[in-house]
């Protein structure tokens, strides 16, 4: 009974996973007619897609911290509700600020999702063995997520508003509210400290000035403010960090580490995602912007990049029965970097297989880092801090998909403006200003304008190839984890009402 009270609690756990995913991309191909409708500029256009991701990244280890304070159930079903509100305010947005902050409180609200999710597997699934499945059906689903929003996103903004896109995720949290407190035990350690108020606003702040220094580069290359914000962001990020280091309980445990497979596999997890957010970025304007496809068209033919993620986190424990999971995780991202050179490649009439061909293998070879590296993190500390560890690991996973956005749409931007020089400043910017042309210097424009966006494409690949070479060696030099023992096992308050 036990085992089935689990795994049903399991199925639970998958929507949140799969509907913050889902809400995630589902944006992508929601931005141009949103922004078309409430008028909202190329900053706001930042704005909107990537506050979501950053303030998860931001508050995830301050909702880790939380949930073990006053249990992690608690949490879930606090930040289930919020996201359902949050949803409907950010589908009837009356304008980009409103959305911009509707955004932002809803990357608080999946923050408490992310962290609570996995903390709740690893003290649901003790067995290592379970565990391992459930991690990896867990991230099949973050992933499956992934390749369901576009799609579902595609099919409703044929036949409704952008709105309906945020829509989706309020039925999926009610039945959260409804069968969580039923089939999910309550977990609570009385370990837990005190969730510290400083270094949450530190680490906010770090952030935040550092995001705003990332993306007011990419526009106001002459001003000094962005670099200002760098310098600042990065000295607030060095007081949280001596902040945490002198706390006898931190909010972020940093002593983690000093354990190098654990290290790795957090840095692996953050460039992977820099290089898998970029490419799915540019991909998605390329199938809409140069190849034509209609939103729905691109939707289905971006689906494979989700969906290759998810059959590679699925078959990820069959891998690890056969070799060593550090060289599962390697040899995955070995194809990856195969299918990265092939978007390095695409160009005149095979531009859409291997387009498609690209992105699949690249997502598949993500798979093992994803399914298995998670379960490294846990399986890389003490019990007691698993709930930290996974904290961590959601933390690098968001902050290196959102990070990816602002990067590589940097190096994306340059190219192309480069290519251009310096007569448009993105491709949606000259499909519009096309249409304003005669018919003749439009059509120029549009074929100068794809071809610089093409080569952005290029040099995007480039660069995730070099990243994901980069992640494979350094997978390969990390020694086998192993969970640190102690005489006693983690004190917690177990309840199953």
């Amino acid at each position: 009974m036990q085992v089935n009270r689990a795994w049903l609690g399991l199925v639970v756990l998958a929507l949140p996973t799969l509907l913050v995913a889902m809400d995630m991309t589902a944006l992508l191909l929601a931005l141009p007619r949103l922004s078309a409708d409430l008028g909202a500029g190329n900053v706001q256009q930042l704005w909107i897609s990537d506050s979501y991701g950053f303030m998860v990244a931001g508050m995830v280890i301050t909702m880790g911290t939380l949930g073990d304070r006053i249990g992690r159930r608690r949490l879930l079903m606090i930040g289930a509700a919020a996201f359902a509100v949050l949803s409907v305010v950010a589908a009837f947005a009356a304008g980009p600020l409103m959305l911009i902050i509707a955004r932002a409180l809803l990357g608080v609200a999946g923050a408490t999702l992310a962290p609570s999710t996995l903390a709740l597997i690893t003290n649901m699934f003790r067995d290592e063995r379970q565990r391992g499945q459930a991690i990896a059906i867990w991230a099949t689903c973050q992933f499956t997520g992934g390749a369901l929003g576009p799609v579902l996103a595609g099919f409703l903004l044929q036949y409704f508003w952008w709105g309906s896109v945020f829509l989706v995720a309020v039925p999926a949290m009610a039945l959260l509210l409804l069968a969580g407190p039923v089939l999910l035990p309550e977990f609570r350690s009385d370990q837990a400290g005190q969730l510290d108020s400083v270094s949450v606003g530190l680490s906010l702040a770090a952030v935040l000035l550092m995001v705003y220094g990332i993306k007011q580069l990419t526009l106001q290359s002459a001003s000094a403010v962005p670099a200002v914000a760098l310098v600042v962001g990065a000295a607030v990020g060095y007081l949280f960090v001596r902040r945490q280091l002198r706390l006898q309980t931190p909010l972020l445990d940093l002593r983690l580490l000093r354990n190098r497979p654990f290290t790795a596999v957090i840095v692996a997890l953050v460039f992977a995602g820099i290089a898998m957010a970029g490419t799915g970025l540019l991909v998605t304007q390329y199938l809409q912007s140069v190849l034509g496809f209609s939103p729905v068209a691109s939707a289905v033919l971006f689906a494979p990049m989700g969906l290759g993620v998810a059959v590679g986190t699925m078959t990820a424990p069959a891998l690890a029965r056969r070799m060593k999971q550090t060289t599962a995780i390697a040899g995955g991202l070995a194809g990856s970097v195969l299918g990265s050179l092939l978007l390095a490649g695409v160009d005149g009439a095979s531009a859409l297989p291997l387009v498609m061909t690209g992105i699949t293998v690249l997502a598949l070879g993500t798979g093992p880092l994803f399914a298995l590296g998670t379960g490294l993190v846990v399986g890389s500390v003490p019990p007691q801090r698993a709930g930290s560890a996974a904290s961590m690991s959601e933390t690098g996973n968001y902050f290196g998909g959102s990070l990816g956005f602002a990067l590589l749409g940097v190096v994306a931007a340059v190219v192309y403006r480069s290519r251009m020089d310096g007569t448009s400043d993105s491709l949606a910017g000259a499909v519009a200003a096309s249409r304003h042309l005669p018919a003749g210097q439009g059509a120029q424009l549009l074929h100068t304008a794809r071809e610089a966006f093409t080569a952005s494409l290029h040099v995007t690949g480039v660069v995730a190839a070099v990243i994901f070479a980069g992640l494979a060696v350094l997978i390969l030099t990390m020694r086998p984890a192993t969970r640190t023992t102690q005489a006693a096992l983690p004190d917690y308050e177990v309840t199953h009402s």
